[in-house]
């Protein structure tokens, strides 16, 4: 996140954000702190950015930068892409977007979408070790960067030295984590074996499964269906898991299944479960092992 904000953004230049969540107000700090202006457009947690919002707001600001999450892991919300993409690049904008649960998950089309820089992490659908963040930009972004007023305010960011160690001059610039990058291969040949049309079709399997086997217990779901993220479910919880105390179940969750349930964030907190399937644990088994966990402790 920050590597792409800093690399596009110098100090005063305009950026729209869509803050659906914790992530977009992420995306805030971060690009106040480099020295963006930032306008920030808001919906409801568990709803997802209105195109005409952001739109308007694009037309209003005529941003340098716009920017949003595509997966947004604190709602559950999955953010339609191509609207709003539209709507920067009339504006002549660069889009950002925050891809870090839905790469390796659902489709990415960045090209197709008009994305000029992404980021997402290893640790989610891609089901690596934590420690990576895989990052792209278009040439219109590699072309901004290198017409830059003044450096980019993180050396260890600057996609110009970047472009320089990964490039085939090989101008050493950090040395490199080669465990997690062949644990990354390893994940790619994986993901390229099973087939991402396939490998979506299994994490929307096992969240259909999911969301039956939550509604036997009186979970709801936060997240109108037309958006709902397939490889984390928010769920609003019944009153029988409010007298518990939230908290404390998901604390019986871990230690007597080993079974690891998210709580809210922000404005959520306390208000509902978040639900992770993701990569090699989208499967019936981690639905039903789930099953089994909440009958013990919730009863029928």
């Amino acid at each position: 996140m920050e590597a792409c904000l800093a690399n596009l953004l110098e100090p005063g230049d305009p950026i729209v954000v869509g803050v659906a969540g914790v992530f977009g107000e992420r995306m805030c700090d971060v690009a106040g702190r480099i020295g963006g202006r930032v306008v920030r457009v808001e919906t409801e947690p568990g709803t997802a950015l209105d195109d005409d919002a952001m739109s308007d707001a694009i037309l209003r600001t005529r941003p340098v930068v716009v920017a949003f999450v595509h997966a947004e892991t604190s709602t559950g919300v999955c953010q339609p892409v191509a609207g709003i993409a539209r709507a920067a690049r009339e504006a002549g904008a660069f889009l950002v977007l925050d891809c870090v649960t839905s790469l390796g998950g659902i489709a990415v089309t960045l090209d197709r979408w008009g994305v000029d820089a992404a980021y997402s992490a290893t640790q989610k659908c891609l089901s690596c070790p934590p420690g990576l963040s895989p990052a792209s930009f278009s040439e219109r972004a590699s072309a901004r960067i290198r017409a830059r007023r003044r450096p980019v305010q993180s050396w260890y960011f600057d996609a110009s030295l970047l472009a320089g160690y990964f490039g085939s001059e090989r101008v050493y610039h950090h040395t490199a984590p080669i465990s997690a990058v062949r644990g990354l291969a390893e994940a790619l040949r994986r993901v390229e074996e099973e087939g991402l049309p396939a490998r979506e079709a299994r994490h929307r399997r096992a969240a259909a499964s999911l969301l039956q086997v939550a509604e036997r217990f009186g979970f709801s779901p936060l997240v109108a269906e037309a958006h709902r993220l397939p490889m984390l479910t928010s769920l609003r919880l019944p009153e029988r898991v409010l007298q518990k105390g939230e908290a404390a179940v998901r604390r019986q969750l871990l230690d007597r299944h080993g079974i690891e349930v998210g709580g809210g964030l922000g404005k959520l907190a306390g208000a509902i479960w978040r639900i992770g399937l993701m990569g090699e644990n989208a499967t019936e088994e981690s639905v039903e092992r789930l099953a089994e966990a909440l009958q013990d402790l919730l009863g029928s």
